[in-house]
């Protein structure tokens, strides 16, 4: 048995910032990893990779733009497997990024290819390869993060997920003429527009009657209606079935729904599973008497903790904000806690976490938004700033959208906002400072943003309001 201070479980986001910083400081930090390298679920088939296709569908974009912008061009095109191949090699470059990372940090750290598993409160059982290691740590993170959702239909096993699309080497890597999208989360959505963009058709199957339940209905909406009408939409649907048709090794898929009490099918050369991601639980951890939502998914505090003091639970596997920068923070306030003998005193902000959906156009948004604020009985003031007289906008022709604020009306501080359009997920990362530092209308309003900047719109939208 190895005594370590401290071991993970996972070395993605959710892991690896507290074992680097607890290394640093002078304490003894293992990384379990069933991938055996850092970054989790994001460099390997998430993030990264989704947004390394996205940014060169941009690229093709503005291309066929160029007489917007006086330029001359003939046979614009794209290859799809060259893009598969940007995006490997992005991914193998940041691998190697972090392996040199790992190679500099202390002799305190180590990071472990196997599979954990909880023998009791303080004892990790881990099986490599070639070997079985029982580690005692006196605190733990739980950072094992999740895996797509897949619907119980029958014929689901015909389906691709995300993972199959992103991940390293992926096999596909011919673009379909069709594909069919169960689910309208973001991972769904972005991929959709993706794919519009290169010309596929593509039809986005859902159950309830818009996209993007999880969010803002009033966001969701003014997204829903910005994107490409080439995409189309069945709402209000039960899926039925997934069917593989054709012979001689030409195939492509049924999908069969209900919608409006009629059975309906169509044909798609793939099927994307889209429902979401459910978090991976390690083995063992339902018998330490650790608590868990009705979700499945763990429970903890904003201190990160679970309800056994120096068990941790951080990243996606607790559900609250699955996203790696999220994951990121979260781990860094484990380890200022532990540091702290397991006593709180650090804690996680949600509220000042930006999400981006990075379809075409980009729609981000933080903090509360009216839906919540309704349901919390708060009183808000908003203003907006349309991006059609924004000058960057203008010059990249990119008009529709806008930068919209929120403020409680008792205090004049900011509580949220959202951008719909460009740099949507640069601003939001400002309008978060603001809220984070709950600034108030007049210290928005006084923003010196750069011109010719989309930025110059955080203070005008707050202007409004004096």
């Amino acid at each position: 048995m190895e005594h370590v201070d401290l071991l993970t479980i996972g070395a993605g986001g959710g892991g690896y910032p507290a074992a680097f910083r607890l290394a640093k400081a002078g304490k003894k930090a293992v990384m379990i990893d069933s991938k055996g390298v850092m970054s989790g679920n994001c460099l390997e088939q998430g993030c990264v990779p989704s947004k390394t296709v996205r940014e060169a569908i941009e690229v093709y974009r503005l291309a066929k733009q160029r007489e917007y912008f006086g330029l001359k061009g003939e046979n614009i095109g794209f290859d799809y497997s060259k893009i598969v191949d940007f995006k490997d090699n992005v991914q193998k470059f940041r691998y190697a990024q972090h392996a040199k990372e790992l190679e500099e940090a202390s002799g305190n750290l180590k990071l472990i290819k196997g599979a954990a598993s909880f023998v009791d409160e303080h004892t990790v059982k881990v099986v490599t390869a070639d070997s079985e290691i029982i580690y005692n740590a006196d605190n733990i993170i739980i950072a094992s993060g999740a895996e797509p959702y897949i619907l119980p239909i029958e014929g689901a096993e015909h389906c691709i997920t995300s993972t199959d699309l992103y991940i390293i080497n992926t096999k596909i890597r011919t673009l379909p003429k069709s594909i069919a999208i169960l689910g309208a989360g973001y991972i769904g959505v972005e991929t959709a527009t993706f794919f519009s963009e290169l010309g596929v058709d593509v039809t986005i199957i859902q159950r309830s009657k818009r996209i993007l339940t999880a969010m803002d209905e009033r966001f969701a909406l003014l997204l829903q209606n910005s994107l490409d009408p080439k995409i189309k939409l069945e709402l209000g649907t039960e899926i039925k079935k997934v069917e593989k048709v054709g012979a001689d090794g030409s195939y492509n898929y049924n999908v069969s729904y209900m919608k409006d009490g009629v059975l309906k099918t169509i044909n798609a050369d793939l099927v994307l599973m889209g429902y979401g991601r459910k978090p991976v639980i390690p083995e063992g951890t339902d018998k330490l008497g650790i608590n868990f939502d009705a979700r499945g998914r763990i429970k903890i505090n904003s201190a990160i903790q679970t309800n056994i003091p120096h068990i941790y639970a951080s990243g996606d596997v607790n559900g609250l904000s699955m996203l790696f920068h999220s994951a990121e923070r979260q781990s860094l306030v484990c380890a200022n806690n532990i540091f702290a003998g397991n006593t709180p005193i650090d804690y996680m902000d949600f509220n000042a976490v930006p999400t981006t959906v990075f379809t075409f156009p980009k729609a981000a948004y933080a903090g509360i938004l009216p839906a919540q604020a309704e349901k919390i009985g708060m009183n808000i003031l908003e203003c907006s700033y349309d991006f059609v007289v924004d000058a960057k906008a203008q010059i990249y022709n990119e008009l529709n959208g806008e930068i919209r604020e929120f403020f409680d009306a008792k205090t004049l501080k900011i509580v949220g906002a959202w951008i719909i359009g460009i740099d949507a997920e640069l601003l939001i990362g400002e309008l978060v400072t603001a809220i984070q530092n709950s600034l108030d209308v007049h210290m928005v309003a006084s923003l010196p943003n750069q011109h010719p900047t989309s930025s110059e719109g955080v203070a005008k939208a707050a202007r409004k309001l004096l």
